[in-house]
């Protein structure tokens, strides 16, 4: 005889100890063993029939999740490769004179780390949502809603953060374009100086007095970038009026011939240094100005030295540099200052109250004695 039966007959017959319950009791609902074998009877033959789609869908799930991962970690590394490849791109240029002038390993290096941090993290954003979507579609759930509620999420945070929102987009435009670099002197508007750091969100700047200014990317409405191209190097000479053009004129050139010559400012210059003649005549000044084409963030340097360079030709050519817009007369061309005062007049009253009042104390005094 089988567990099953002999289980069976011994729940079926009646226990010895237990009483008969009295008329009108109710007799409450026991689950027997019959109906626990039917419940297990049941779930093992909905298991058995929904095993396969169950399965079905656990490999549909693992096979997104590995496409998912090993697309992210391709789409990743390739656009590392690229990354990479345009630095060496670059590179190319660094053996040469100009590209080892122009060329900055710093300001390429961020560039190119933010440009593909950016890349990288939209597209494991992409493939990572797409895959999330998918797997719940596996599940029969209904995206509808949630699709329109995160539309409705993106709206609001959108609404919150739009300065946030707006300072990295501006970033990335920014890095994309390659406005500026690291290295780079620019004006902001907002702020000005020597960039040390380009971030999604945020411009660090090294200021001219080495405060450092954070600059939100959202709030630059225009960019002077002072890096780029060529600078000019612009230097005035006041001297009076009297001189020799001529004479100026070549103790000036021999000056900018002489610089450009000399190292370094044959690699600073980019140009001939120009004298470009009069900027202004006054009555007892002229203002001489030059001009000279420089490589980018250099034309302070450049205009500190041609000073020197001018100040201490002049002195050799005697020629006088005088100290303003308006020369200061010599000492012995500066007339008698008391030639200017007007004498008393012979009807003025000398006892009056205007003169008292104008008289010495001390001789008030003595006369008060």
């Amino acid at each position: 005889m089988s567990l099953t039966a002999v289980l069976l007959a011994a729940g079926a017959s009646p226990s010895p100890s237990s009483s008969p319950s009295p008329p009108g009791a109710t007799t409450p609902a026991v689950s027997t063993l019959q109906d626990a074998q039917q419940s297990a009877t049941n779930a093992a033959g909905w298991v058995e029939q929904n095993w396969s789609t169950w399965l079905a869908i656990g490999l549909k799930v693992v096979l997104i999740l590995v496409i998912a991962g090993v697309l992210r970690a391709v789409v990743r590394r390739a656009i590392t490769k690229l990354i990479d490849r345009m630095n060496r791109t670059v590179q190319a240029v660094d053996g040469t004179a100009l590209g080892g002038l122009l060329v900055n390993a710093e300001r390429r290096r961020q560039r190119s780390q933010a440009i593909g941090s950016v890349m990288r993290s939209v597209a494991s954003f992409v493939i990572l949502g797409t895959a999330a979507l998918m797997v719940l579609g596996s599940f029969q759930i209904n995206l509808a809603p949630l699709l329109a509620s995160a539309g409705v999420a993106g709206v609001a945070i959108g609404f919150g953060a739009r300065n946030l929102v707006t300072d990295f987009l501006s970033g990335v435009f920014m890095i994309l374009e390659d406005q500026y670099g690291v290295g780079d002197t620019i004006d902001a508007g907002v702020a000005s100086g020597e960039v040390i750091e380009v971030g999604l969100r945020v411009t660090k700047l090294r200021g001219g007095d080495g405060e450092i200014w954070y600059v939100r990317n959202g709030e630059v409405k225009r960019i002077g970038n002072l890096s780029q191209g060529w600078a000019t190097a612009g230097v005035d000479v006041t001297v009076k009026s009297s001189e020799d053009l001529d004479r100026l004129r070549s103790t000036l050139d021999e000056v900018a011939e002489q610089m450009s010559k000399e190292e370094p400012w044959n690699e600073l210059l980019w140009g001939p240094i120009e004298v470009l003649g009069l900027d202004s005549v006054l009555i007892d000044s002229m203002v001489v100005r030059l001009s000279a084409k420089t490589m980018p963030g250099k034309s302070v340097t450049v205009e500190r030295e041609l000073r020197w360079r001018v100040k201490r030709a002049f002195d050799a050519a005697h020629i006088r540099i005088v100290g303003g817009a308006t020369a200061a007369l010599e000492q012995d061309e500066i007339a008698d200052r008391t030639a200017a005062v007007a004498p008393p007049s012979v009807f003025s009253d000398g006892d009056s109250p205007q003169a008292q009042a104008t008289s010495p104390i001390v001789q008030q005094r003595q006369a008060s004695k």
